[in-house]
């Protein structure tokens, strides 16, 4: 059995904001990102209170969850922030369920929702990953190392969905990660 990594590395484009959600500094990093793409712009207080809650739920979510990072990157639609984000999880489980059963699973509660979501599982060089794939998320189930569990990368992409140049960019960031042992 291989051991458990210590960390992992991820690359991630320069222009997604990083937020480090272990750190108790991640509301004001949250609110110097929606401050500063809303600088400049016509954009009304109350969509930038609308993001500015919207996030801070999300991020609150993550963090119960067990959320380390969560990155945006902007989206402008006619002066309305709407950002890309990428949520990294630990969901530290010993002996957690093998990606197949993972994926059966993810199948049954996608069903059960009603979300148009394609399951599957595939192999990125971080190891063996379960895949959910809606028209605008991606999550990525990556096994870790020594069966310790999986991290998580949730991508959310309201505008511009999941497809297309911003899918190979989600895609290439996934295939980025990296075990550090």
């Amino acid at each position: 059995m291989t051991a458990p990594p210590r960390d992992y590395r991820l690359l991630v484009p320069r222009d997604w904001f990083r937020i480090d959600l272990v750190q108790d500094r991640w509301r004001a990093q949250l609110k110097t990102f929606v401050d500063h793409q809303a600088k400049g712009r016509n954009v009304p207080a109350e969509t930038m209170r609308e993001v500015w809650t919207t996030l801070r739920n999300t991020a609150e979510a993550g963090v119960r969850n067990g959320a380390l990072e969560f990155f945006l990157r902007p989206e402008l639609d006619d002066g309305t922030i709407l950002p890309a984000t990428l949520i990294v999880s630990l969901i530290p489980r010993p002996g957690a369920l093998a990606p197949p059963a993972l994926r059966d699973t993810l199948e049954a509660r996608e069903a059960r929702s009603g979300r148009d979501a394609e399951v599957s599982v595939m192999v990125l060089p971080a190891g063996e990953t379960v895949r959910v794939l809606t028209p605008t998320t991606m999550d990525l189930y990556v096994q870790m190392p020594g069966g310790v569990g999986y991290l998580v990368m949730a991508f959310a992409v309201p505008l511009s969905d999941v497809t297309g140049p911003m899918h190979r960019l989600c895609a290439s960031m996934a295939e980025s990660l990296r075990w550090i042992r």
